[in-house]
C-alpha cells in the first residue's frame, strides 16, 4: 500500500521561484511507494495550517518545501502528532537541512525520500513557540527582523545586513538561568541551538545535537568590529568555542531575562517577545524522513 506524501511549498523562500516543483517531484518520486499532492503556500503561517489539516487526514508524510521558516510552519503542527515530516530545502540558509545531510539538490532530495529512512529529533520551545534549528535573541533577532523585509532574500543579502548594522549594534545585560545555574552576562547576541549551525555552514554551536535532550545557549560577548571576520572564520570552521568572546552553557530548562521587551528569531523569522522568555526541550519529538 503506497504512503500518501503531501508537499508543501512556500514559493518565495530564498528568493527561488518554485514552478519547476512539480515536475521534479513527478519525475524522480517513485510512485511505487507514494502518492502525492502539492500545495503551495499564500500568506505567513499557511503551511502550519496545511500541516495540521494534513494531520487530521492522516496523511503519512508531510514534506516542507522552502527554508528554516517554512520547516518550522510545517513541523509545528506535526511535532509529537506521530506523523513523519520530510524537508525539501530551498532556504536562505538551510541550517536544518544541512545539519541533518539533506542534499541541497532539490532533485537529490526528492530521491532520498524513496529511502525511506527516519530519525527522531528534539524540539525547542521559546515561551512556548516552537523551534527546531535555532532561536536567539540581540543582534541575530535584529538582523533577521531586516532581512525578512529585504526583498533580495538569500546569503548575500543577510552578509550585507549584518555588515551594515554591527558597528551600530549595543550590547545588553541578560541573566540567563540554566538548569538552575544563573549567570549574569552582556551580550551582543545569544543563539539557543537545537542544531549546531544558523545555516550556510556557520555553525555556532559546534557540538550541539538535535537528539541529545539538550539546548546549546550560545553568549556572544561584545567584542571589537575588527574581530568579526575572526569570529565569523571561527563559525565556518567549527571553532566558535574558542573564542574568548563566546561562553556557551547547555542544559535543558532555561530563562533569559532582559531589561525590556524585545525582538527575538525563531528559525529565522521575527517576533517580539516580552522581556522574561522561558525555553524548554522536548525530546525525541518530531520524526523526520532523511
Amino acid at each position: 500500500m503506497r504512503s500518501r506524501i503531501l508537499f508543501i511549498v512556500n514559493p518565495i523562500s530564498g528568493g527561488q521561484v518554485k514552478t519547476f516543483i512539480p515536475s521534479i517531484i513527478d519525475q524522480y518520486l517513485d510512485h511505487n511507494i507514494y502518492d502525492a499532492e502539492i500545495i503551495f503556500t499564500e500568506y505567513a503561517g499557511h503551511a502550519t495550517k496545511i500541516a495540521a489539516e494534513a494531520v487530521a487526514a492522516h496523511i503519512d508524510v508531510v514534506a516542507s518545501v522552502g527554508g528554516d521558516g517554512t520547516i518550522n510552519e510545517v513541523a509545528s503542527a506535526l511535532e509529537s502528532s506521530g506523523k513523519t515530516m520530510a524537508i525539501i530545502p530551498c532556504g536562505s540558509g538551510n541550517g536544518l537541512a544541512r545539519t541533518l545531510k539533506i542534499p541541497l539538490d532539490n532533485r537529490k532530495a526528492i530521491q532520498r525520500l524513496n529511502i525511506c529512512k527516519t530519525v527522531k529529533i528534539d524540539s525547542g520551545t521559546f515561551n512556548e513557540r516552537k523551534f527546531f534549528n535555532m532561536a536567539g535573541i540581540g543582534f541575530d533577532a535584529h538582523i533577521s527582523a531586516l532581512f525578512a523585509k529585504d526583498k533580495n532574500r538569500g546569503f548575500k543579502g543577510y552578509i550585507q545586513s549584518t555588515f551594515k548594522e554591527i558597528s551600530q549594534y549595543h550590547a545588553q545585560a541578560y541573566e540567563i538561568s540554566v538548569d538552575g545555574k544563573v549567570y549574569q552576562e552582556n551580550a551582543f547576541m545569544i543563539s539557543v541551538a537545537n542544531s549546531s549551525q544558523y545555516g550556510n555552514n556557520a555553525h555556532i554551536a559546534p557540538f550541539a545535537s538535535l537528539n541529545d535532550g539538550l539546548l546549546d545557549v550560545c553568549v556572544i560577548k561584545p567584542f571589537p568590529v575588527y574581530k568579526f571576520p575572526l569570529l565569523a572564520y571561527r563559525m565556518f570552521t567549527k571553532l566558535t568555542h574558542t573564542s574568548n568572546y563566546v561562553d556557551i552553557y547547555r542544559g535543558r530548562d532555561i530563562k533569559i531575562t532582559r531589561a525590556t521587551d524585545g525582538p527575538v528569531h525563531i528559525d529565522g523569522e521575527p517576533l517580539f517577545f516580552p522581556k522574561e522568555i522561558a525555553i524548554g526541550v522536548k525530546p525525541l519529538s518530531l520524526t523526520l524522513l532523511v
